[in-house]
């Protein structure tokens, strides 16, 4: 009689869970053939909760691996799709480019930690290129940002780029150019504005917002160029400044607000404020932070999605650092052009 009961318990929970996913599932985004919301439901169910609480550990010794994850995401979707070449060692390598500058090697580790945990746990059935997004994920919600699912079912790619990687726009790109970009990825302006958000948290180089401190256009509030000059009395200063001055380890709405009193560290930042296409998106963004916050999840989601590889493209890798059958260091030189990062330029 005890069984029986437990067991319509599981199945009476199950039911509740599938009729929540499905109300759940009217809401969210679109995805590409071969991804899905459940995609390790039977052969790695617990994949969540060991990514969850693992991070849980680290960001509790260091903050800013947060940051230094959600950059990662970014760089690895924007080269050629989210397919963990990022990860990928080789001679020379996408992260030892210059836009990649920064790139935090603790950061690495934790996404190969996370692999050894999941594949001990699991079997190799989960890859690299799905735990960089869920990691993004928990770096955002871990720290006061959203909650929001993200679709998995990614195969790791073998090659990466190199050539893609110089076409990542500089900070002091202003945003027209931006738009332009990301309207070449089909990504609307609000997706643009939002991703931007993505600079509420982590820290900056002296080199990539120097030539900031002395702007009149776009502006820069006077106590701000300051501070930022002390910090860095040259280019070559080996610094570091926060990207959010309010709250530099939130993931709030915090960045809008900034742009809004002249406190953008980067160009490209504080010109969203300036430029009306973008400006009213700012404010209602700086005035309401659910409203940033479904819209930076609708926009992770879909930048999650970028050239994935599925089904029989791709592997699963037996280490995230290393092509599976000796096929590390292929490079690829045709890849998507136009390449986005609004983080391409940060330190965490």
């Amino acid at each position: 009689m005890m069984g029986s009961v437990s067991a319509i318990a599981t199945i009476f929970f199950l039911l509740s869970s599938l009729l929540l996913a499905s109300s759940d599932a009217l809401e969210r985004p679109p995805i590409v053939d071969g991804l899905s919301w459940n995609h390790y439901f039977r052969n790695c169910p617990r994949l969540e909760t060991i990514v969850r609480t693992h991070l849980q550990k680290v960001f509790k010794k260091d903050t800013g691996q947060a940051p230094a994850l959600l950059r990662i995401f970014f760089h690895d979707c924007f080269v050629q799709g989210c397919d963990g070449s990022i990860l990928l060692d080789g001679s020379p390598n996408e992260k030892s480019q210059p836009a990649n500058i920064g790139i935090r090697p603790e950061a690495l580790q934790t996404i190969e930690d996370l692999r050894s945990l999941v594949h001990n746990h699991c079997g190799r059935v989960v890859s690299c290129a799905d735990l960089v997004v869920l990691a993004a994920r928990e770096a955002v919600s871990l720290t006061g940002g959203p909650r929001f699912a993200v679709p998995l079912g990614r195969k790791d790619g073998l090659t990466f780029s190199i050539n893609a990687t110089r076409n990542l726009p500089p900070p002091s790109f202003r945003t027209g150019q931006l738009l332009e970009t990301f309207a070449a990825r089909n990504f609307s302006t609000t997706d643009v504005v939002a991703l931007s958000g993505a600079h509420t948290f982590g820290r900056a180089h002296c080199s990539t917002f120097f030539s900031r401190i002395n702007q009149t256009d776009p502006p820069i509030e006077p106590s701000l160029a300051k501070n930022l000059s002390n910090t860095c009395p040259s280019a070559q200063a080996p610094n570091t400044a926060v990207l959010d001055v309010r709250t530099p380890n939130v993931f709030d709405n915090k960045y809008y607000v900034n742009l809004a009193k002249r406190q953008g560290l980067f160009a490209s930042d504080q010109d969203l404020f300036s430029d009306s296409r973008t400006k009213g998106i700012v404010k209602s963004f700086a005035s309401n932070e659910k409203l940033f916050f479904n819209s930076f999840a609708d926009a992770v989601v879909k930048l999650s999605q970028l050239d994935v590889l599925t089904g029989k493209q791709g592997e699963i890798r037996a280490k995230c650092s290393v092509a599976n059958k000796g096929k590390e260091g292929l490079v690829v030189t045709s890849v998507v052009e136009n390449a986005v990062d609004l983080r391409g330029h940060m330190s965490h």
